[in-house]
C-alpha cells in the first residue's frame, strides 16, 4: 500500500500499524512523538492498535517548549 509519510509518498506491506511504522521510519524520540493520521492526532496509547490504510497521510510532530 502507498502511504505519504512527512510529506513523501512511500510503499508498506498491509496491515501496517502505526507503531510499526514508527520504528520502520527510525522515528527519533518516538516517547515524544505526537501522530497525525488524516489530519487527525492518535493518542499515544492507540499507536499499537491504529492499523493504516491505503492513502492515508501520517505526519510526525514535535511540540518544542521553553523561555524566551
Amino acid at each position: 500500500m502507498i502511504l505519504k509519510v512527512a510529506g513523501e509518498d512511500k510503499k508498506y506491506e498491509e496491515g501496517l500499524t502505526l507503531k510499526e511504522l514508527i520504528s520502520l521510519e527510525e522515528v527519533q524520540m518516538p516517547e515524544y512523538v505526537t501522530v497525525s493520521i488524516n489530519d487527525e492526532f492518535v493518542e499515544k496509547e492507540n499507536f499499537d492498535k491504529t492499523i493504516l490504510s491505503e492513502g492515508d497521510v501520517v505526519e510526525f510532530l514535535y511540540f518544542m517548549g521553553g523561555r524566551r
